[in-house]
C-alpha cells in the first residue's frame, strides 16, 4: 500500500508536498516546505490510538520527523485544519519536539463550546489559548518565503479552514478524491449548506491549483490517493458534477442519513478540543478519556 507521496514544486513560489497515509485511520498528514529556505510546516499530525488496547503511540509523527531531518527541514508551523474527529492530533507532541508553534483557526472556539458542554467541562477553557495561533479568514503568514492565507471553510465542522499555500490548497475534510466525493456534515455544529458553500469557494480557485485532501477512503479498493486539481474535483466529483446547491444538500442529508458516527468522536474531540494534549495523569500517574453516553445520535446495532 502506498503510504507515502511527493509532490514537486511547479516552480516559484510553489511548496514541495510530502503527503503520509495513516491506513488506521484513513487520515493524510503533511510536510510542506520551501525548496529555496528548506522550511516547512506540518499539517494534520496523527497521533497514534488503539482504542481496543488503550495505548497511544508516536509512529506517525516521529515518521514525519524523520522526513523532515532527512530532508534538512526546520518546522515552522504546526498546523491543524480542524479539530479531528477520527484521530488524535500530535500537534502538542510535535511542538515539544520541534519548538514550533502550533495554530488553528479562531472559529475552533465554537466547537470548544459545543464539546464543553457533551463532555461537562465546566472549567475547559473555549477561547483558543491550547494554540499558539489562532487564525481568521483572510489571514496570511509565510513558511520560508512562500506565502500563505486561510479561508473559513465551515460546514464538516465549524472550525474548518483551508490553507492556500502557492498553487496548493490543503482542503481537510470538506473535500474527498473525484472519485469519491465529499465529506459529512452532520458533526455538531455542522451544516450542508454551509459546506457547499466552502466547496465552491475552493473550486473558485485556479484550474491547476493542487488540492490535497485530508483522508482518502481507496474506492473500489485502489491505492490511496490524496491529490487532485480545482479542475479534476469539478469536472469529476460524483457529489458536484451537476449538482446545484439544493440537489447537493438533499444528497448530503441522505448519504449523512445512512453514516454511523466515527469510531473515535468521543476519543478525539476531548483532546483535539484541548491542542492535542492527552488529558492530565490522575493520582496513580494514568491517564483516562471520558466518554459520554447516549452524547449522539447515529448508533448502530447491527
Amino acid at each position: 500500500m502506498k503510504t507515502f507521496a511527493l509532490s514537486r514544486s511547479t516552480g516559484g513560489g510553489a511548496p514541495d508536498v510530502a503527503g503520509f497515509f495513516d491506513s488506521r485511520t484513513f487520515s493524510v498528514q503533511y510536510v510542506v516546505s520551501d525548496p529555496a529556505t528548506k522550511r516547512c510546516a506540518i499539517i494534520d499530525p496523527v497521533l497514534d490510538f488503539d482504542e481496543k488496547s488503550g495505548a497511544t503511540a508516536t509512529f506517525n509523527a516521529d515518521t514525519l520527523l524523520e522526513y523532515v531531518a532527512k530532508e534538512g527541514l526546520t518546522v515552522e508551523w504546526i498546523l491543524d485544519t480542524h479539530p479531528h474527529a477520527d484521530h488524535f492530533s500530535a500537534a502538542q507532541y510535535l511542538k515539544e519536539k520541534t519548538g514550533a508553534p502550533t495554530a488553528i483557526g479562531q472559529y475552533v472556539t465554537q466547537v470548544q463550546a459545543l464539546w464543553q458542554e457533551i463532555y461537562h467541562w465546566p472549567d475547559m477553557p473555549t477561547d483558543g489559548r491550547q494554540w499558539d495561533t489562532l487564525f481568521t479568514k483572510g489571514d496570511t503568514f509565510h513558511i520560508g518565503e512562500l506565502s500563505a492565507r486561510v479561508l473559513h471553510s465551515p460546514g464538516h465542522t465549524l472550525a474548518s479552514i483551508t490553507y492556500v499555500v502557492g498553487d496548493t490548497a490543503f482542503v481537510h475534510d470538506t473535500l474527498f478524491q473525484p472519485d469519491f466525493g465529499t465529506a459529512r456534515a452532520d458533526f455538531p455544529g455542522g451544516s450542508a449548506k454551509a459546506l457547499w458553500n466552502s466547496i465552491q469557494q475552493i473550486l473558485a480557485l485556479p484550474d491547476e491549483t493542487r488540492l490535497f485532501t485530508g483522508h482518502d477512503y481507496m474506492p473500489n479498493g485502489r491505492e490511496p490517493n490524496w491529490q487532485s486539481s480545482v479542475a479534476e474535483q469539478r469536472a469529476n466529483n460524483p457529489h458536484l458534477a451537476g449538482k446545484n446547491e439544493e440537489s447537493y444538500i438533499a444528497l448530503r442529508h441522505q448519504r449523512d442519513s445512512e453514516l454511523p458516527m466515527p469510531k473515535l468522536i468521543l476519543h478525539a474531540l476531548q483532546v483535539n478540543t484541548r491542542g492535542g494534549r492527552l488529558p492530565e495523569p490522575e493520582a496513580n500517574g494514568k491517564r483516562y478519556l471520558k466518554i459520554p453516553l447516549d452524547a449522539l445520535e447515529g448508533a448502530t446495532w447491527d
